[in-house]
């Protein structure tokens, strides 16, 4: 390993460095239940802007974010319940407790946010985005665009989860 690596990993620890911080005028809750159409500002630290050439020109990237607003009791939680679908009409003694890798919850042993978003402009260092489902002040750990080639042609829904979409009256 080289020296600036050994610095960041430490035994079990790994160390990461944001690039940027999410600015947006929502509320917590108005990030929760609509953010796919809010708008928001990625705002890169100046060491990291020249990693934005050539970004422009993409329509969507992945963000990934340090949930730094998550409660104690919600961080290394390994099984919860889908609590998202409490928005389609479920009550939660209806929801399964499954493991926390087979849903998007913030609720995770490392508190790591991953969202798809739309690219709307690039303006220096400033990233607007429409669909970030993160709230204002959370530290962004990286940034990657979009590719054709990631969408997957066939896929599968766990049995469960397709049961309670359907239940729900979505398409599977």
């Amino acid at each position: 390993m080289n020296s600036e690596l050994d610095s960041m990993v430490t035994g079990d620890s790994v160390v990461f460095r944001p690039i940027g911080t999410v600015r947006t005028m929502g509320s917590d809750d108005d990030v929760r239940f609509r953010s796919k159409e809010s708008e928001s500002t990625i705002e890169i630290y100046p060491e990291f802007q020249e990693a934005l050439e050539g970004l422009q020109g993409f329509s969507h990237i992945f963000v990934l974010g340090y949930l730094n607003k998550l409660r104690p009791d919600q961080m290394g939680v390994l099984k919860v319940k889908p609590r998202r679908l409490l928005t389609k009409g479920f009550k939660l003694e209806e929801l399964p407790l499954v493991g926390v890798f087979a849903i998007d919850s913030p609720t995770r042993p490392n508190p790591i946010g991953l969202t798809l978003a739309r690219l709307v402009k690039v303006d220096g260092g400033m990233l607007v985005v429409r669909g970030l489902d993160f709230f204002d002040g959370t530290p962004i750990l990286d940034i990657k665009p979009y590719r054709g080639d990631y969408r997957a042609e066939s896929y599968e829904l766990a049995h469960w989860y397709s049961e309670l979409r359907s239940k729900a009256g979505e398409d599977v």
